[in-house]
């Protein structure tokens, strides 16, 4: 049977490899709708900004773009669509915004790191020293260690879930600011209606010249400012 100590290290290395995972090689998803950006919903960025957080995704107020009376007339009543993810892949601001992010994995990481380490060293410590200790420093020594392992467990779960509810908010901020800038422009040039083909398959087929993706990036991005 396995030693008692032996079981509790393994364990923290489980959990520590799974936060790495996390913190490593879960690229934030794309969100399968750049929010909905229809005129009736309230974006998320009318919240109070996160500055810790978010410092990296300043936005200039939205100005809609300069149209000519012609071109918005034409457009009247029409229905148009967005790819999200190429939408939100090209855009600057979500581009900073994941930059952002991953700095700050960086330090979680090395926090994680550093527990795996403190209770390696401890392990290893206590195994030198066993066979010269009494049953009942061996005891105290198991207890302390166990200590140790859960509360190593503990704080890397806190980690874990600092960083989901950073994504969150930082994700959010973006698609706001990406919701308010989609109306403008739609307003703007006239259109009526504005739909999102996400990767889920929201929409099933639309003609590529109702498809404006490319210029509402364009107006994203010249209206864009970090």
């Amino acid at each position: 049977m396995k030693n008692p100590l032996q079981l509790a290290f393994n364990a923290v290395l489980l959990v520590a490899v799974a936060v790495l995972y996390f913190l490593h090689f879960r690229q934030p998803a794309a969100p399968a709708v750049a929010a909905a950006p229809a005129a009736t919903e309230t974006p998320a960025a009318d919240a109070a900004p996160d500055t810790t957080t978010l410092a990296a995704v300043a936005e200039r107020p939205v100005t809609p773009p300069n149209v000519p009376a012609a071109e918005a007339a034409a457009n009247a009543d029409q229905i148009a669509y967005i790819e999200s993810a190429k939408l939100l892949d090209g855009y600057q601001g979500m581009k900073d915004a994941r930059r952002s992010f991953e700095v700050k994995a960086k330090g979680w990481e090395r926090q994680n790191q550093a527990l795996v380490t403190s209770f390696r060293t401890a392990v290893e410590a206590y195994q030198k020293q066993a066979p010269s200790l009494t049953p009942e420093q061996r005891a105290a020594a198991e207890q302390k260690l166990q200590a140790q392992q859960q509360q190593s467990g503990e704080q890397q779960q806190k980690l874990q879930a600092l960083a989901q509810e950073e994504e969150g908010k930082l994700t959010q901020r973006v698609l706001g600011s990406v919701n308010k800038k989609v109306e403008a422009y739609g307003k703007a040039h006239g259109y009526k209606l504005i739909l999102v083909a996400a990767p889920s398959g929201t929409i099933a087929y639309g003609r590529k010249d109702l498809d404006l993706t490319t210029p509402v990036l364009a107006y994203l991005n010249q209206t864009y400012t970090k």
